[in-house]
C-alpha cells in the first residue's frame, strides 16, 4: 500500500465560501437507473469550486495555499486576487505560496499558472486546463500530471497534442494555462487494499467468469473454462475492440488519432 507524501500542502482545512454540498448519485442517473455500476458509499466529501474559466482577465492574483481536493487527482491552489476575490484554481507543477499569477488576452507573460488564448501560446509550450469552447470552461488536460502542447497554427485554429497522442484543432480564442498539471506522482499510488476503494465510492467487481450463465455472457462451467467467444458486456454486447465513438460533429477536429 502506498500513499501520497503531501509534501506540496500548505493548507489543511478548505475555504469556507468555496465549498458546497456534494450529493451522492450511486452511479444513477435522474430516473434512479443505475447507469454506472459498482459505485455507492464512500467517505462524504463537500465540492470545492474550481475557476475552469480564468476569466477575471487583467487582474493580479497571489497564490495563498496549496490544497488538497478529494473529488480530483490533482492539487488546488487558493488564489486572492487584489480585489480581494478568492478563488481555486488547478495546482500546476511548480505553482507556490507568493507566486502571482493572470489571465488575459494579449501581452501576457508565459509563466506557470498565467491562462491566455491558445493563440497566444507559443508552439512548444506545455499548457493544461484547456477550453473546447470559448467561454464553456477547460474541459480536457485537468488531471494530475497531465499536459498537452501546442505544435502548430492552422488559420483561426492551434494544433493541440494531447496526453494521449491525439492531435486536434482547437480555436485560437480558447483560454489554457501554462504548465504541467501538479501531484505527478498520483500515477504511483497503490491502493494495496479493498477498504481503501470503498472509501472512494467504488464497490466490487465480481468477474463474469465466476457467475453463472443467467447473469452473465461469460458464466457457467466446471471450473476455468474457454469462453468460446469473444469477450461481452452482461448485456451481450462486445466489449473489446468495439467501436463506440458517435461523435461526429467533433470527428473533423482530430488531425490524428491516438495510438496512430
Amino acid at each position: 500500500m502506498t500513499s501520497a507524501t503531501f509534501e506540496e500542502i500548505t493548507k489543511k482545512k478548505p475555504e469556507k465560501s468555496l465549498l458546497k454540498p456534494l450529493k451522492r448519485k450511486g452511479g444513477r442517473n435522474n430516473q434512479g437507473k443505475v447507469t454506472v455500476r459498482h459505485r455507492g458509499g464512500g467517505a462524504k466529501r463537500m465540492l470545492r469550486i474550481i475557476d475552469f474559466k480564468r476569466d477575471k482577465i487583467g487582474v493580479e492574483a497571489e497564490v495563498v495555499a496549496i490544497e488538497y481536493d478529494p473529488n480530483r487527482s490533482a492539487y488546488i491552489g487558493l488564489l486572492r486576487y487584489t480585489d480581494g476575490e478568492k478563488r481555486y484554481i488547478v495546482a500546476p507543477l511548480g505553482l507556490s505560496v507568493g507566486q502571482s499569477v493572470v489571465s488575459g488576452r494579449s501581452n501576457v507573460e508565459v509563466k506557470v499558472g498565467n491562462a491566455m488564448p491558445l493563440g497566444q501560446v507559443p508552439v512548444g509550450v506545455m499548457i493544461h486546463n484547456i477550453e473546447l469552447q470559448p467561454g464553456k470552461g477547460a474541459q480536457i488536460v485537468r488531471s494530475a500530471g497531465a499536459a498537452a502542447q501546442v505544435i502548430g497554427r492552422e488559420a483561426t485554429y492551434s494544433l493541440v497534442k494531447l496526453p494521449s497522442g491525439e492531435v486536434r484543432r482547437i480555436l485560437n480564442t480558447c483560454m489554457a494555462s501554462v504548465g504541467q498539471v501538479g501531484n505527478v506522482d498520483h500515477q504511483n499510488i497503490s491502493l494495496g487494499k479493498a477498504g481503501r476503494s470503498r472509501l472512494m465510492g467504488r464497490r466490487p467487481k465480481v468477474r463474469g467468469a465466476a457467475m453463472t450463465p443467467r447473469d452473465h455472457p461469460h458464466g457457467g462451467g466446471e471450473g476455468r473454462n474457454p469462453r468460446g467467444m469473444p469477450p461481452k458486456t452482461p448485456w451481450g454486447k462486445p466489449a473489446l475492440g468495439y467501436k463506440t465513438r458517435r461523435n461526429k460533429v467533433s470527428n473533423r477536429m482530430i488531425v490524428r488519432r491516438r495510438g496512430k
